[in-house]
């Protein structure tokens, strides 16, 4: 499958999206406008991807076209012909998680929590650890994160921590990371050098979007009950049919 066959409609599909959010009747709507947005980012990463996984191709056949004409020796040719065809594979595979449907919920934040597991205070220690690693991972991607509980030790370790991470893509990043973690090392409460096997689960899950429930008139009853010898005691009861 050629994935740059899908780039024309690709850009067809931007460009109408553009001429949407440009439209005032359209972004009217609160709720359009918020898909009209997702949808536009969503395109507009394809675009740029499109535009790298090109520009790899051509780097591909620049160095093929070189190395036919003996102007490039083995050992460069070989090095920068493999950082060709792993840009290449890499911007296919990023296309491709694109352009699959159902990803919106890929994109929402995360609620992450990590819990010291067996192995007492080397536990702790390495869920410790791991949190300051997905941390500073946020921090490079350039998200957000708000500490929202955090249980600690005292002398370094946590016991638990849940955290929200806010950014693009973030469910889609750290969705894998859910489960058993486990490390074998010798730990700074150990004297004897012997090596412990600690664990420590991590959770993640995507940050509940908020719903509007709208209920039509036709789907409720109102019955209205009048108690005996009591005229002005009304008792309205509203049921979902």
């Amino acid at each position: 499958m050629d994935i740059l066959s899908f780039k024309d409609k690709v850009l067809e599909k931007l460009s109408d999206v553009e001429k949407k959010l440009a439209d005032t009747n359209v972004t009217s709507d609160l709720e359009q406008l918020q898909h009209l947005g997702k949808e536009h980012n969503r395109l507009s990463s394809l675009k740029e991807l499109f535009e790298k996984l090109e520009s790899a191709i051509e780097d591909k056949e620049t160095l093929e076209e070189l190395k036919h004409a003996d102007e490039i020796d083995d050992e460069e040719y070989t090095t920068m012909l493999e950082e060709a065809e792993k840009n290449i594979k890499k911007y296919n595979l990023d296309i491709l998680s694109l352009l699959i449907p159902g990803n919106e919920i890929n994109e929402r934040n995360i609620i992450m929590e990590i819990r010291a597991g067996t192995g007492g205070e080397e536990a702790a220690l390495f869920a410790s650890d791991l949190m300051r690693m997905y941390l500073r991972y946020a921090e490079n991607n350039g998200w957000k994160h708000e500490i929202m509980e955090l249980s600690d030790t005292g002398i370094g370790g946590t016991k638990n921590a849940v955290i929200k991470i806010k950014g693009k893509g973030v469910f889609g990043r750290l969705k894998y990371e859910s489960g058993v973690h486990r490390v074998q090392r010798v730990p700074v409460t150990e004297s004897g050098g012997r090596i412990h096997t600690s664990t420590a689960t991590v959770a993640v899950l995507p940050e509940a979007t908020d719903v509007d429930v709208k209920i039509d008139s036709k789907d409720l009853r109102i019955d209205t009950y009048r108690a005996g010898g009591l005229e002005d005691n009304t008792l309205i009861k509203q049921n979902l049919l």
